[in-house]
């Protein structure tokens, strides 16, 4: 483990050694552009997946205010289906079926939901409703709103951190190359003057 440490240091900082090249330099420059960027672009990162937080819960509390839970009951038996439409082979879970449910004004309202396979006709099935009473999704949840600001957050790292990596990996395999040409030409020249 420290051997690695150690390594990494002499690639960081090549310092006064005198067989750094000039390309090793270069490398560190980069390897250190990639550390530093890594470690600023974190603040930035936290403040994305606050704003990101932010934002959410504001829609999560606009939602919960504009939308209420009901009960639908189905109009027909939902079918029985004995493979999923995903192509997973696995037994489906859920199936549409016609219903009808009520807002808040007692209006009558109709419309096809999900519902369990196989469950009979009548069967009652919560859903949420908006303020012109059709279905809607659930409010955003706090839990939601969080996981959506972490991985905001952690993604924009990624991005960042990974574009830096990328450009240091781009940059050690045209120095590697670089220094293979310099050794083959090296090379050559050496035996053409064994020659001589």
């Amino acid at each position: 483990m420290q051997g690695r440490i150690a390594r990494f240091r002499r690639r960081l900082f090549p310092g006064g050694n005198p067989l750094a090249r000039f390309g090793d330099r270069v490398e560190a420059a980069l390897l250190l552009l990639l550390v530093a960027g890594a470690l600023l672009t974190l603040p930035f990162a936290a403040a994305v997946g606050s704003d990101t937080y932010a934002a959410q819960t504001a829609r999560a509390e606009q939602e919960r205010t504009t939308r209420h839970p009901a009960t639908a009951t189905s109009l027909a038996a939902a079918a029985t289906q004995t493979y999923s439409t995903d192509g997973a082979g696995a037994p489906a879970d859920q199936t549409t079926v016609p219903a009808v449910w009520f807002d808040a004004r007692g209006a009558r309202h109709t419309g096809d939901l999900l519902a369990d396979s196989g469950s009979p006709k009548g069967t009652h099935v919560s859903v949420w409703l908006d303020q012109r009473g059709e279905l809607t999704t659930e409010p955003l949840s706090p839990a939601t709103s969080a996981a959506d600001g972490v991985f905001a957050a952690i993604l924009l790292w990624v991005a960042v951190t990974g574009a830096l990596a990328a450009l240091y990996g781009l940059a050690r395999f045209v120095l590697g190359r670089l220094r293979a040409a310099a050794w083959d030409r090296a090379w050559a020249q050496a035996r053409h003057d064994s020659r001589f």
